[in-house]
């Protein structure tokens, strides 16, 4: 491990990301952080709000600012898992089969309304999501890298709906709501596009996929203290044997706890990660990852509660 990681690179680029991607999402800051975060992690993001909160735009606009290829597909009842992956299929001219490459062959690949496709259909993106590869007639085909996915839910509409296991629930790194904005800021959205005479927002490339996974490489040398490692540790135990918990999270939540910390370390242009960046992020990494006694599922913010009272009850450890 290198001993001073140059992670105010990651600090500066990180600062113009999110400026260039803040020209399009108004008032957002904190979302569009933990998106970054969660990017720089090697992680997806599960997004679970009302219609019309720009989850789409945020997706676009992080495509544009890096610099990377973008698609979105648009889950349906009858979406078929080819239509994500792609196929070979018969060209007449020369007699032989060609690869037609679906539209998961993106850096970062919007799936808008996952919930609304079939089991089947969802398990071909989120096989993707896991070994970053794709099975085409016993052929393997990398994809780019990065490959990041943005998958969005519509927490109000049910029918018709096939709602995401918890163990493909697991595969995102964090769960965010977007959030209404303020009037204030609603009233910004609405001078913008008014200055602006269009409704295409024109952002400008900070970096490149090369640019992007470099930073990657440098926040693997952020250094975690043992102390750290343990209030992790403790953190999704926690979650497994509370009383209200029927599954607590797997050692899957606690390596997402480490990725986003020392993302997040290095995003602030730090080395090292503090309990406060694990305390950032413990919500939106762990609350998809429990499942509650029954009894309590219909109880609004009960997940939050919860983890609320787990994170007062796990003493923080003083890192030097």
């Amino acid at each position: 491990m290198s001993a001073h990681p140059p992670v105010h690179e990651v600090s500066n680029l990180s600062k113009a990301i999110l400026d260039e991607v803040s020209k399009a999402i108004v008032g957002k800051r904190q979302v569009l952080e933990k998106i970054l975060t969660t990017f720089l992690a090697g992680g997806h993001v599960l997004l679970e709000d009302y219609p019309g909160l720009a989850k789409t735009l945020i997706a676009n606009s992080f495509a544009q600012v890096l610099g990377m290829t973008f698609k979105r597909i648009q889950f349906t009842p009858d979406l078929l898992p080819g239509d994500i992956t792609g196929g070979y299929v018969f060209n007449r001219a020369n007699n032989t089969f060609v690869l037609r490459q679906g539209p998961v062959f993106a850096h970062i690949v919007l799936a808008d309304e996952i919930n609304r496709a079939s089991p089947r259909t969802q398990a071909a993106l989120l096989e993707a999501m896991q070994e970053y590869q794709v099975t085409l007639e016993g052929e393997t085909l990398k994809l780019p890298e990065p490959f990041l996915v943005v998958a969005t839910q519509n927490p109000i509409e049910y029918e018709g709906t096939f709602p995401l296991p918890e163990a493909q629930l697991d595969r995102f790194l964090i769960k965010l709501a977007v959030g209404y904005p303020s009037p204030e800021e609603e009233q910004e959205i609405l001078r913008r596009r008014r200055d602006r005479k269009q409704d295409a927002i024109p952002l400008q490339a900070v970096t490149n996929a090369e640019g992007f996974l470099h930073m990657r490489e440098i926040i693997e040398e952020v250094y975690v203290d043992p102390d750290l490692e343990r209030y992790i540790v403790e953190l999704v135990h926690r979650t497994r044997v509370h009383r209200q918990v029927a599954v607590g999270a797997s050692p899957r939540g606690a390596l997402a706890l480490l990725k986003l910390g020392r993302a997040y370390a290095a995003m602030q242009g730090r080395a090292y990660v503090l309990p406060d960046d694990i305390k950032t992020f413990a919500r939106v990494a762990l609350q998809h990852r429990i499942i509650l006694q029954p009894d309590l599922w219909t109880t609004p913010q009960a997940v939050e509660h919860v983890l609320g009272e787990i994170l007062n009850s796990v003493p923080v450890p003083v890192v030097d």
